[in-house]
This record gives structure tokens, C-alpha cells and sequence, in this order.
């Protein structure tokens, strides 16, 4: 193959390898957006349960760190551009501001998509006991966000903000832990036909 063919050759790799990222990136918003519609809203509670946490850790654990980060990033960039792609097919600004119930755990959901990915580039994703490990993780960083802007924006004690924004939901995202875990090497077969690369 002469220099000018190898060239072109790589330049269409690098290209379609982009695509690919791109379609993903895309994908994985459109997931997270309507994994946000199966939400339940609690009467005790400004925090609604959705499906959106299960679709971090999948997406985490099964795009790696620059596509899953990347995912999570164009998914607020979506509600910020006031597209009704939050719980509750709702949009704007507001969700992601300082006084939001919510505005915690969605940035947190770009933080630990980032650390599960990270975690699975380096093989975790590999053994049952390390992602769940790695999804756990990811839930310790989305709800201490979460809870911690909860407290400031509606002015709650630790105490309080934990009583609204963590308890009521550690049963069903222990449930979630486990679905993700078992749904991780479908997730590697639809995305990279194997899994993340370790390091």
C-alpha cells in the first residue's frame, strides 16, 4: 500500500471512528431523555424518581469516559437549550440553576458518567464485584451533588436534604445497580462488540 493510500485510509478510520462517536454521544442523550419520563413524583419530596441514574451507569460503564461524559454534557446542553427533555417532558434553564431540587444530581450525572467510564477503560466493568463497585461510586457522586445542592436551594439541613433527596430512593437505585451490572455486556455488543479497552 503506497504512503498516499495509508493516509487516506487513516483519515477514513479517524472519520468513521468519529461518526460513530457522534451517533453515540446522541444516542446516549436521547436514552437518558427518555429514561427522564419514567418518573414518579413523591408528595414528601421536590426530587421525582426517574430512570435516569440506571441510564448513567450504562452508559458509563459500556461508552467509556469521553463518550459518556460527552452524553451527559449534550443532555443538560438539551434542557439548558429549553428542549423538553427532563423528568416530566420539562426544559429550560431553571432545572440546572442554584435553586433547583434537581439541579445537583443532573451535573452529577456528567461527573460520574466520566468516573464509570474511567473505571470500566481500566477493567472494572470486567468483574460483576468491580462494577458494581464502579456503579456505586457513580451513585455516591450523583447523590452527594445532589443532595448538597438540594440542601443549599431550598435552605435544608443536612439532615433534611438527606430525608428528601437520598433515603427515599436507596432501595430502588440498589435496584438499578443490579440492572446495570446485568445489562453491561449487552451494552458492550450494541456499542463496541466487546467492551471498553483496559489500560
Amino acid at each position: 500500500m503506497t504512503a498516499l493510500a495509508e493516509s487516506i485510509t487513516r483519515r477514513a478510520n479517524v472519520q468513521s471512528s468519529l461518526m460513530v462517536d457522534a451517533v453515540l454521544v446522541i444516542l446516549g442523550s436521547l436514552l437518558m431523555t427518555l429514561l427522564a419520563q419514567l418518573s414518579i413524583k413523591l408528595p414528601f419530596t421536590p426530587v421525582p424518581i426517574t430512570g435516569q441514574t440506571l441510564g448513567v451507569l450504562i452508559i458509563g460503564g459500556s461508552f467509556g469516559v469521553a463518550r459518556g461524559a460527552a452524553s451527559m454534557a449534550l443532555y443538560l446542553l438539551f434542557i439548558l437549550a429549553d428542549l423538553p427533555f427532563g423528568a416530566g417532558w420539562e426544559g429550560g434553564a431553571h432545572l440546572l440553576s442554584l435553586s433547583s431540587a434537581t439541579g445537583g444530581y443532573l451535573f452529577g450525572f456528567v461527573i460520574a458518567a466520566a468516573m464509570i467510564g474511567r473505571l470500566a477503560e481500566r477493567g472494572w466493568d470486567r468483574n460483576p464485584a468491580t462494577a458494581v463497585a464502579a456503579f456505586v461510586l457513580g451513585e455516591i457522586i450523583i447523590f452527594g451533588l445532589g443532595v448538597a445542592w438540594l440542601a443549599q436551594a431550598f435552605g435544608m439541613s443536612a439532615s433534611q436534604a438527606l430525608d428528601a433527596g437520598f433515603y427515599p430512593f436507596v432501595l430502588g437505585d440498589i435496584l438499578k445497580v443490579l440492572l446495570a451490572a446485568a445489562a453491561l455486556p449487552a451494552a458492550w455488543r450494541l456499542v463496541n462488540r466487546g467492551g471498553p479497552s483496559t489500560e
